[in-house]
């Protein structure tokens, strides 16, 4: 199979690169478009869950007598009615019991029953109706807390791994992972100078628009439908099944248009109960979240305690770093420390590295992934220590980066060496930008930060079909989350050789297509891109081999150029070219319907690098911060649609300067969640950031045959200390603590300010 991405950067394209029309666009505009609280079927039951008021909680008994008495409830739920996984597979243990408690209840929203009536008012009369006897238990929401050793212990079957001797008793320390190579020590021994520094930060969510919605229809028959907002169908089905007992061939899933997911819906929430309840019910059973349940109980980040410590020379050669990485990732074990501590040191060229990750449970709901998950949180420490360093040795910090930045060759600090890789490409690329060399003036500063994103491939199926009239249909099995739909009917317009227009696409439901994995980690337009390319190859040998027909020559005899087959060799000349169109038309004299088919578990994905620019401005008086311009320099590999790229790109970024000033979670002393909603909970609204300068880097991916690499992770690793580095430019201060909300940036300027008046004093 071709996967010439070298040959896909002197390729000359005609649609790829270009900017079209999305064919989503109009329907998404008009409200046509069908969301995950859109599907209504008749006769379907609405569903709604009992969620804890406790943060930790031994759960005594449930009592749900007088709600199954009430008129139009027709069924109740609790772990009861589900499957035990106790002694089975953990990752199914601790799924199905973070979508319905049993035992305990281990966070402050965790489900612990769930009832389907005939209106949502008689549903939610009902949740009033249950009694639960709690026996309330010590709680813990600090990742250090936890570790502490008189912490309350959230599971007695976690014994930490990755540890020799494996501890002998229980902890909320659930795996230690360690990257580098080298000797740390006899790199900061060859320093001239050394940093190290504490840093932390606060948990924050994903902040889609759309809640979670379900609706899930099991029948007697032990058949299934779920309708679902999901970042991949393929997994909601498996989950279900695995979780539900069911047979997976039976469970048909079919993903809604989704409003935002950013990697919080790639895990079930309602669904297993949807079908459960259906099950107990006898109806369809339809669940959507309140915002408050979204924000209680679906996957934020994880909150982190880190020590950073690096190496560095008079001339600016890194010499060693060394991180601790402490993160909590809720009651559940699977923080993604692991992928913050391969991001950590992943842009530079590094002899000496260590790189330590915790992973920790707490009582807050457990993680789910969000763009790029855990990177951000490394490189926050990490970008903050390289711009200090820089200072410390009079050095500008994009030479500095520029100086130690990793390259092709490059052994990582998580250990594959590196490909043809952007990094350097994008640093240059920042460098000379006019952002950069434009003036600041008094109480702003200008930050710089490098990131990295290490992207997936994974499992993918695709398939096209010619029609009759010369146009394609393709089917694929992603959601469409970045603007997947247009990339796909791109390449394969470019491959065929047929207009944009003449191509359209559909996202199969997991009945009509083979398996495809989770829309997540930067890897739809890449690997869903590998498979539609080779559809469309495969389509052609047939085209070829039907006009071979037509013509009555052998079918290595015909080549295909610019949407025609075209003979070849010796009958070069004999025949006049058939147009995509032509062949089609004739597709039942020449052997039948015209597709191509592509199964691949797609590997080469590519890393991703990318360098932003920041300046903001600080009001010493407030400790309020301005971000008053932002450019972000990423490598694409080839950008198929360039404004999919750079809103990619601006996306990522807003989020980054959102958790960077002010997003996170706040836990009273109770263990509850104080800020469940956006009016409390900070998101970035228009006004707040400028428009955000896109530059789009091209170095192609040898991975894939047009050099394609996933773009929508990287963005949002650097914001965060590019905010960090600018407002330590503006105020004089370096800010430790994410979010640096006003008070924060306020505290910190007046403790400078009180060190500076206590040294002047003495002198």
């Amino acid at each position: 199979m071709p996967q010439d991405g070298t040959a896909g950067s002197t390729r000359q394209f005609k649609v790829v690169g270009t900017r079209p029309p999305r064919p989503d666009g109009i329907d998404k505009v008009t409200g046509k478009a069908r969301f995950g609280a859109d599907m209504y079927v008749p006769g379907m039951l609405w569903g709604l869950v009992l969620r804890s008021p406790h943060a930790h909680a031994r759960i005594k008994k449930i009592d749900a007598g007088r709600a199954l008495a009430l008129d139009g409830v027709k069924a109740v739920l609790t772990s009861a009615d589900l499957p035990d996984h106790s002694n089975g597979d953990a990752g199914l243990r601790d799924a199905l019991e973070n979508v319905m408690a049993r035992r305990k209840a281990l966070y402050d929203g965790h489900p612990v029953a769930a009832v389907a009536a005939t209106t949502q008012a008689i549903a939610r009369q009902a949740l009033k109706l249950i009694t639960v006897d709690y026996e309330v238990l010590p709680h813990v929401t600090d990742v250090e807390a936890a570790m502490a050793p008189d912490a309350p212990i959230l599971h007695d079957h976690i014994f930490t791994e990755g540890v020799e001797p494996k501890p002998k008793a229980p902890s909320n320390v659930a795996y230690r992972h360690q990257f580098g190579h080298g000797d740390v020590e006899k790199g900061f021994k060859a320093a001239d100078v050394v940093i190290e520094r504490t840093f932390r930060t606060e948990a924050t969510h994903q902040g889609y628009i759309e809640p979670h919605a379900c609706l899930g229809d099991l029948r007697a028959d032990g058949s299934a439908d779920i309708w679902c907002c999901t970042q991949g169908h393929y997994m909601v089905r498996t989950m279900c099944a695995s979780l539900l007992g069911l047979d997976i061939s039976r469970l048909r899933v079919t993903a809604s248009e989704i409003g935002g997911g950013f990697g919080g819906k790639t895990v079930v929430f309602l669904e297993p109960l949807a079908l459960a309840l259906s099950r107990k019910a006898g109806r369809p059973v339809k669940m959507v979240m309140s915002r408050e349940d979204v924000f209680r109980a679906t996957g934020p980040t994880a909150s982190s305690a880190m020590r950073v410590k690096i190496g560095i020379s008079k001339d600016g050669r890194l010499t060693a770093g060394d991180a601790e990485l402490k993160f909590q990732g809720g009651a559940f074990p699977g923080s993604l420390v692991d992928m913050g501590a391969m991001a950590a040191f992943a842009c530079y060229a590094l002899e000496n590295v260590r790189v330590v990750g915790y992973d920790v449970v707490c009582n807050r709901p457990k993680l789910a992934p969000y763009r790029a998950p855990s990177a951000p949180i490394a490189a926050y420490a990490v970008e903050s220590l390289i711009d200090e360093a820089a200072q410390r040795i009079g050095m500008d910090p994009l030479e500095l980066r520029l100086k130690n930045a990793a390259r092709e060759g490059t052994k990582s600090s998580y250990g594959p060496t590196y490909n043809r890789i952007g990094l350097m490409d994008t640093i240059e690329a920042a460098r000379r930008h006019p952002h950069y060399k434009a003036t600041l003036l008094q109480n702003q500063g200008r930050g710089v930060a490098s990131g990295f994103w290490f992207n997936f491939g994974g499992n993918t199926s695709t398939s096209l079909s010619i029609n009759a009239d010369g146009t394609v249909a393709v089917a694929y099995g992603n959601p469409d989350i970045g603007g997947s739909r247009a990339s796909m009917c791109m390449m394969v317009a470019e491959e065929l050789g047929v207009p944009y227009e003449s191509v359209r696409t559909i996202i199969a439901d997991t009945a009509s297509l083979g398996h495809n994995d989770v829309t997540d980690g930067s890897r739809v337009t890449f690997s869903a891109g590998i498979g539609v390319i080779n559809s469309a190859r495969n389509a052609i040998k047939v085209l070829c081999a039907r006009a071979a027909a037509i013509w009555g020559i052998a079918p290595d005899a015909v080549t295909w150029e610019n949407g025609a087959a075209r003979p070849a060799g010796p009958n070069a000349g004999k025949f006049k070219p058939l147009s995509l169109k032509e062949i089609a038309t004739q597709f039942s004299s020449t052997g039948g319907p015209i597709a191509g088919h592509f199964e691949y578990n797609a590997d080469g994905a590519g890393v991703s690098f990318g360098t932003h620019i920041c300046d903001v401005e600080v009001d010493p008086d407030t400790g309020a911060v301005k971000v008053l311009r932002y450019t972000v320099v990423q490598d694409a590999g080839k950008a198929v649609h360039p404004s999919y790229v750079e809103g990619q790109m601006q996306g990522g970024a807003v989020q980054g300067i959102g958790w960077a000033l002010n997003e996170e979670y706040w836990y009273g002393e109770d263990g509850r969640l104080q800020n469940p909603s956006f009016l409390d909970y900070r998101v970035p609204v228009a006004s707040d950031v400028p428009m955000i300068d896109a530059v789009i880097v091209e170095v192609p991916n040898p991975g894939h045959p047009y050099g394609v690499r996933g773009v929508g992770e990287t963005p949002i690793v650097p914001p965060l200390a590019a905010v960090a580095n600018a407002i330590a430019a503006a105020a004089g201060v370096r800010l430790t603590h994410v979010p640096m909300s006003p008070p924060r940036v306020l505290q910190a300027i007046v403790a400078s300010t009180k060190g500076k008046n206590h040294s002047a004093a003495a002198e």
